[in-house]
């Protein structure tokens, strides 16, 4: 056997240029980062006030892609670091004429009731599933479970659920004098509203002529405070009046709708039985709505279609159907002002991209300069 040698006499390489070592730099850190936010863990910040009070708008998350494993990617042909367009363009940052199936990597935990939980939200169909908008929820039901909604109160198989502690409902705070005094409660209380100038609710006419309020997102405990105050003459829960999943079988996608309407509200909700993977179901109008969103898209089928409040497969009723995988439904802790599961359904398994685990800072939309960061909520664990 020979081994390859050097020749002695060859003239030494050339030393890298500081471009190239510049670029070979950047290539480095780009896959290196590209790795990381693949594998392990990725940055979120919170938009939208849904998770209130128990994440705030301003809060930025580590999510970790371990608890539950990583995925590998659907949609290769993406540019690094980015999601679905180029930075501070509407470009695409991606090309779909390669989609690949995809496969869990093993995690060390499942996922589990009242996890906070990043996931590709499921009725956006012009992306890939994997480039979909990240949406944060709380999971309160996972697969096989039964879940139950009683004036707001989650119940899972008959049995009452965890409350998170920054659970929040939606008012109408009636006053006697909307001024100062109620302004500065409402600060006190955490009230906020991201819309109006400074944050602060801004006062409205109430249901009858001659009497103002505020519309208001709070926990129980703040709802409790205002009960006691002399100035609040009334509180009243506001419940959004809008047809909700599985009336409305595919959110914003079809007019697929229920052939045997619920008519279930926020407040007052199911009983609906989460899919479990293997699970063989008996297809009727009385339940087609349930799962027609799992055949027809999440599950890959061909020729499915919705006709007369049935499914269909290849012109003909499908009358029974056994569940490839998984299923979540994810709601939102600011309960009336959260677009979750109750409108559009479950979550399949492979959207699902981690858990929420540490807030490593927060910083206020509507604070000053000195005010900005939020120091008491660096570092938190996520509940």
């Amino acid at each position: 056997m020979s081994l390859l040698k050097t020749d002695p006499t060859a003239p030494p390489q050339p030393p890298k240029t500081k471009t190239r070592e510049w670029a070979d730099s950047l290539i480095f850190a780009i896959v290196a980062a590209t790795l990381i936010r693949w594998a392990t863990f990725e940055a979120y910040t919170i938009p939208s006030p849904s998770m209130e009070s128990s994440l705030l708008v301003g809060d930025y998350l580590f999510v970790s892609k371990l608890h539950y494993g990583p995925i590998t990617p659907q949609t290769p042909l993406q540019v690094p670091l980015t999601h679905q367009t180029l930075w501070g363009t509407g470009l695409k940052s991606y090309s779909d004429l390669i989609q690949l199936p995809t496969y869990r990597l093993p995690g060390f935990s499942e996922i589990k009731r009242n996890d906070v939980v990043v996931f590709h939200v499921p009725h956006e169909t012009q992306y890939p599933a994997d480039l979909r908008t990240n949406y944060i929820k709380r999971c309160v039901a996972i697969a096989g479970d039964t879940l139950e909604i009683k004036d707001g109160q989650v119940f899972l198989n008959g049995k009452p659920g965890v409350t998170p502690p920054g659970l929040q409902t939606t008012y109408f705070m009636q006053v006697d004098n909307p001024n100062d005094e109620v302004l500065a409660a409402l600060r006190s209380q955490g009230v906020v509203d991201y819309e109006a100038p400074g944050g602060l609710p801004q006062a409205v006419p109430g249901p009858t002529q001659g009497t103002y309020g505020y519309t208001i997102s709070c926990t129980q405990a703040a709802a409790d405070y205002f009960k006691k105050q002399p100035y609040v003459k009334a509180l009243t829960v506001l419940q959004p009046q809008v047809q909700l999943f599985p009336d409305v079988a595919d959110f914003h996608g079809s007019a697929a709708m229920s052939a045997t309407p619920r008519n279930w509200n926020l407040d007052n909700y199911g009983p609906l039985p989460i899919p479990k993977k293997g699970q063989t179901i008996a297809l009727s109008p009385a339940n087609a709505a349930i799962y027609y969103k799992i055949v027809a898209r999440y599950e890959h089928n061909q020729g499915i279609t919705w006709q007369d409040g049935m499914i269909y497969q290849n012109g003909k009723p499908l009358t029974s159907y056994t569940v490839k995988q998984n299923y979540y439904m994810m709601m939102g802790d600011n309960r009336h002002n959260s677009e979750d599961s109750r409108f559009w359904g479950f979550v399949p398994e492979d959207h699902v991209v981690g858990k929420a685990v540490l807030i490593w800072l927060s910083t206020d939309p509507n604070a000053d300069f000195w005010h900005k960061i939020r120091w008491s909520r660096l570092f938190n664990i996520i509940h």
